[in-house]
Formats: C-alpha cells, structure tokens, sequence
C-alpha cells in the first residue's frame, strides 16, 4: 500500500490543493490524516469540504489539539493570546457542515491505532506522552511504542523520518523488532524554514518513505486573512517559521 499522509493542514486551502494535485502524480492507496486541519488559517470550512471531496480511503481520521481545544472551549495551552484568539475565532466560524465532520468523522481521542497488511500502525497528533500537545522528535524517548511498525504523528510541524529498535524474542530477526517514527510536516503552517506545503507517503511494502515539500500560491492564499486573527499567522507561511 502507498499511503499518504497529511497532518496540520490549518486551513489553507491553496496548500491542501497543491499537495492533492502533486499527489494525485502517485499510485496513492489510502490516506492518513494526523489532525489540525482547522485554525490559524482562514479556509477551515472550505479544507473539510476538499477532504469529504477527496477519493482516497481514509484509514485514520484524528483530531488534532486544535479540533479538540474548540469543541472543548479549552484554550489555556496555547502559548499565546494570539493563539486562543485565532482558536475562539475558528469555533465562531465554522459551518454547520464542519461541526458535523469534526464530531462524527474525526476520532476525539488524538489517537488510533490500525493495521495495513500485517504492519501494526499508530497514528497520534501529538505522542502517546499527551496525545494533543507533546510531540514526537528525534530525540524523543520512544519507550511504549516497540508492539508498532509504524508511528505517525504531527504537530510539531517539523518532518522527520527515523527507526528504533527493540528487544524480541526472535532469532528470525536476531531479537531485534523495528519501529519506523514518520513526521509528514505541515500542509498548511510549516515551520522547518521551508514554506512549501509539506507531507509524506509511505510505501509499505518496500518500506521507501518520501517527505515531499510542494510549492504553493502563498499570496494568494495570504489575501484571504481579513484581520480577524493576528497578522502573524498571515506573515509566517511566506518564511516557514
């Protein structure tokens, strides 16, 4: 299976198109979505109607901790008063059509775990240390995720692809069971320094994992913020950060 993988795509609408059309160049199986795809940008409602249009069979579905802090009305972990502006916002402004979506097609608990063939997967926004606001990195303690083949997850809005490898009683494998951590990046808001719309697709069967960056129309996606959230969220897609 080829699955791609989206996470972060905050509402913007230019960026989620051009990683479908450049997509769309691959023999794409299924899809995994990691969550956030609503806040910060102003095209949240119109980024859940281009997900319910998308073809792709969806394996996973989660939400992120932005779905989760406005159906909570919880804000007090962003960093910034900016941030629980933009959120307070998006919850004002959302249709009826994406309630719906995000309360009967996102799983609420920031996690899920799947199988594609025999490989059991994980899919997290954040890590299984706090589901919605602590991130995978490198570095990370990966103690608690040895039972998986793969983890995705998102959030931090920075990609990354590596291994780890735990103990087993296996001789076939000399005691050794592998576990593959995929970051895809951020759609819609990276912040690795490239301001390209950012995702990943795995291959599961030859295990190749490519994390594509894509150009977009950052102007004209910029013309739609209107002033109701903070001119950061606007200036930040034309450097990445």
């Amino acid at each position: 299976m080829k699955l791609l993988i989206l996470s972060d795509i905050h509402g913007n609408l230019n960026a989620l198109d051009a990683v479908l059309k450049k997509a769309s160049q691959t023999d794409i199986d299924a899809m995994a979505l990691l969550g956030d795809i609503v806040d910060y940008g102003m095209r949240s409602d119109e980024v859940i109607d281009a997900l319910k249009r998308c073809s792709y069979p969806v394996v996973c579905n989660i939400r992120g901790n932005h779905e989760n802090a406005i159906t909570e009305e919880t804000y007090e972990r962003f960093s910034s008063e900016r941030g629980r502006a933009s959120a307070r916002r998006t919850r004002e402004s959302l249709s009826a059509d994406s309630w719906k979506y995000i309360n009967e097609t996102m799983l609420s608990d920031g996690k899920y775990e799947f199988m594609i063939g025999d490989k059991r997967c994980l899919a997290v926004h954040g890590s299984l240390r706090d589901e919605y606001w602590k991130s995978i990195c490198i570095d990370s303690d990966t103690d608690g995720y040895e039972k998986y083949d793969y983890v995705l997850s998102g959030h931090s809005h920075l990609p990354h692809c590596f291994e780890r490898y735990s103990a087993v009683d296996d001789p076939r494998t000399r005691n050794k069971k592998k576990t593959v951590f995929i970051n895809p990046g951020s759609v819609g808001q990276p912040r690795n320094l490239n301001n390209r719309a950012q995702f990943a697709v795995l291959d599961t069967e030859t295990e190749e994992i490519v994390l594509s960056k894509v150009e977009y129309d950052i102007e004209d996606e910029q013309k739609y913020f209107d002033g109701s959230v903070d001119e950061f969220y606007k200036n930040r897609l034309k450097d990445g950060v």
